[in-house]
């Protein structure tokens, strides 16, 4: 999901269970993962559809409040 859905959702009231995980291609970078009620998950993804990937935890806390998000899960 691209950041401008997840922001449009988020303003619109949908509620996300949302996971920050270890990035299987590469376990020294981490991946934010969004899920709804009805068991859907969603990636977050950028313009070219490419899931987007963090270096460290503080540049994902920045992207997590950018995008409205309050809490999270994180899984090591």
């Amino acid at each position: 999901m691209k950041r401008a859905d997840v922001i449009q959702r988020l303003a619109a009231g949908v509620v996300f269970e949302t996971q920050v995980i270890t990035n299987p291609a590469n376990t020294r970078e981490w991946i934010l993962l969004l899920s709804k009620e009805a068991g859907r998950s969603y990636f977050l993804v950028d313009d070219a559809e490419q899931v987007e990937s963090f270096a460290s935890l503080d540049g994902l806390i920045a992207e997590l409040r950018q995008l409205g998000i309050k809490r999270v899960e994180v899984q090591l």
